[in-house]
């Protein structure tokens, strides 16, 4: 009888982007149980995310036993989602957040007054709170690792205060913390404090303290300072991962043959966004390329002296750039959303990178999750052909 390999799920991260995930997983599914596999079964054995691909990864993770129960839940989210579900929309709670962190930003030297409660963000995310504690079922996540339904689940985040990114994990067994440069990893309980950080995209919403080694710190973006998000499935044992993207990884080169003009916050601000992102995934799948190229012309002898191995990888990831759908969609943002981002350029055509990211509004959310179900069928062959030992 064979050794069973561990397939790992990497969840990326991207904002309200993490539809597309969404709908990936549906097309999964759908291949997988038209070949045979029963719809509560669960495909991942290790399952990691990061920043809003942290919350879909716990919430798959929640439902190791009944797999096709869990993507019922995420469905139901995803396809109805509201922005009021992930930060204040309200006009109130605008100009308490982002009203007043953009005066602080632009007129900081004129208002000593705020200086004993500043604004921390743009926008007030305390209403994702409440959807994580009805999506997430964190004592279902502990009775699964228990039965050996799941072998582990990692969330990451960033350490503001240690400058470093770190990975919390939850194991079936006792697996050794890694360390390597400006990256740790520490076993821990999994909690709504640890998605809340992994999904707080720089200036766009709060830090939130985390223990790290006995020590408060205030933690932010799990995307920030990943070098290689692919590789807590690998320290957790993955013999084989699924990547999902949030974005292309490969973007052709743009006509720019008409005069640059400055750049507006909003765009720069989503160049950022899109480096943060997508770029250290994109190098670290061209890194394992590599690595599986370099084993795979080494005699099995100095195999076996190695500690590296070949780790098979499929990654899927969005046909279609995000930005563009987003634009199609800035309507479908409450007003006071609208005129916020307007104010920095969010709403024209070279500032939508950044709506891209804050959309979390049914329409575009429901495009990305048809996107990323036609994007999957279209690499049926592949998945069946990775699932296939």
């Amino acid at each position: 009888m064979g050794i069973h390999k561990k397939t790992g799920l990497i969840l990326t991260g991207g904002g309200a982007r993490a539809a597309y995930q969404v709908g990936v997983l549906q097309a999964v599914s759908s291949i997988l149980w038209e070949a045979g596999w029963a719809p509560a079964r669960n495909p991942f054995d290790i399952i990691c995310g990061t920043s809003a691909g942290a919350i879909n990864a716990t919430a798959l993770a929640c439902h190791a036993d009944n797999f096709g129960e869990g993507m019922q839940k995420l469905l139901e989210v995803w396809e109805n989602f509201e922005v009021a579900q992930v930060y204040r929309a309200d006009s109130l709670g605008v100009l308490r957040s982002g009203a007043r962190w953009l005066s602080l930003l632009s007129f900081g030297w004129l208002l000593r007054k705020w200086r004993a409660s500043p604004p921390n963000s743009l926008l007030d995310n305390s209403p994702l709170v409440s959807l994580l504690h009805r999506l997430i079922d964190l004592p279902r996540l502990d009775a699964v690792l228990s039965e050996g339904l799941l072998h582990a689940l990692a969330v990451s985040a960033s350490s503001y205060t240690a400058g470093q990114h770190v990975t919390f994990y939850q194991a079936a067994t006792e697996i050794a913390p890694w360390i390597r440069m400006q990256r740790i990893a520490q076993q821990d309980q999994i909690c709504i404090e640890h998605l809340l950080a992994s999904s707080a995209i720089p200036f766009i919403f709060p830090a939130v303290p985390l223990y790290c080694g006995g020590r408060r710190e205030y933690c932010g973006d799990g995307s920030m300072r990943q070098l290689a998000p692919i590789s807590p499935a690998i320290h957790l044992g993955a013999d084989k991962v699924l990547v999902i993207g949030a974005g292309r990884l490969s973007e052709p080169m743009q006509d720019i043959s008409e005069s640059a003009q400055y750049p507006s916050l909003a765009q720069i601000a989503g160049h950022a966004m899109s480096s943060i992102f997508l770029d250290s995934l994109a190098v670290d799948i061209e890194r394992m390329t590599r690595i599986n190229l370099t084993l795979s012309g080494l005699p099995e002898e100095i195999l076996s002296r190695t500690s590296l191995r070949p780790v098979k990888v499929l990654v899927i990831a969005p046909s279609e750039r995000l930005d563009e759908i987003a634009g199609r969609h800035i309507d479908s943002l409450p007003l006071s959303i609208r005129t916020l981002l307007s104010g920095i350029g969010a709403t024209e055509s070279k500032g939508t990178v950044l709506a891209s990211y804050l959309l979390f509004e049914s329409s575009y959310t429901r495009e990305l999750i048809r996107l990323g179900h036609q994007d999957t069928l279209m690499r049926r062959e592949d998945v069946l052909a990775f699932f296939a030992d």
